[in-house]
């Protein structure tokens, strides 16, 4: 396959997208208007060894018995988000959120710095593909932080997975991000996360096996540096999800993630 100048001139810039794996057209399907002006998509989905079921498949107790305290699970047709979907496109976002504000973090594990600017403006200037050597400290990512009253309206239109856990309630975290982008490895609380747009590779390690990581470090380059050499009792528990999937990841799992496509995306946290 040729590539044109401008293809080989952004290849120089991200390096390793190149390493991984760059294809210069469109993602599959509806993107929603959020494919980067580039078209430059991480090729690489790796492995999937995470169980992958049919929402139908599964009742309830069976959710809590097998998966909601001992590993992580992939689950498709459990919602019908397509009414959320067409609000979340690039025109209709815009559109109705673009002049308002949102909080942008630090993508490294501990996320100290917060910077608010408008939506539209993150949108133009910020998202973008993630350079193969920033430090999480350098990149800024919309994740999380939203004024619920602000974004009500939106997610009043998200139906979130329907099997809960005892004494829970679920807090939405909403984020748009360029390819390449994602946050390191950490832990918090057992969730959800669904792809609206794009694709979001998922790494995850039990409680009791920390990862070998370095906290300012992106995902991405962790993927080139240390994944390689891991020896195959310390690989990770990964999976790439689409649009159409939810992951459910248990309390305290370590998880890290990498936006595989400039993606839309949200997690329902519960706590």
């Amino acid at each position: 396959m040729e590539y044109n100048t401008a293809v080989l001139t952004a290849c120089a810039q991200f390096v390793l997208l190149c390493f991984i794996g760059i294809k210069a057209a469109e993602p599959s399907g509806d993107g929603g208007g959020w494919s980067s002006d580039s078209g430059f998509r991480l090729q690489d989905e790796g492995d999937c060894n995470i169980d992958i079921l049919d929402g139908f498949s599964l009742s309830h107790q069976q959710f809590i018995e097998r998966y909601a305290y001992s590993r992580p699970v992939i689950l498709r047709g459990l919602t019908d988000n397509t009414r959320f979907r067409s609000l979340c496109s690039r025109a209709s976002l815009l559109e109705e959120y673009g002049a308002r504000k949102v909080r942008l973090s630090t993508a490294n594990t501990f996320s100290y710095r917060k910077v608010d600017i408008p939506l539209q403006e993150y949108v133009d200037d910020l998202l973008r593909p993630q350079s193969a050597d920033a430090l999480g400290s350098e990149t800024l990512y919309f994740f999380g932080d939203n004024n619920f009253t602000e974004w009500q309206s939106l997610f009043e239109q998200y139906e979130s997975p329907p099997y809960a856990l005892p004494h829970t309630s679920g807090a939405y975290s909403f984020g748009i991000a360029g390819p390449g982008t994602g946050v390191p490895f950490h832990w918090h609380g057992p969730g959800y996360s669904e792809v609206i747009y794009g694709r979001k590779r998922w790494f995850l390690y039990p409680p009791d096996r920390e990862p070998h990581f370095h906290p300012n470090r992106t995902t991405l380059s962790w993927l080139r540096d240390t994944y390689p050499h891991l020896p195959e009792e310390e690989a990770p528990l990964e999976c790439t999800i689409r649009p159409g999937e939810v992951l459910y990841f248990p309390d305290r799992w370590w998880h890290a993630t990498l936006n595989l496509d400039t993606s839309v995306f949200i997690s329902t946290f519960l706590g």
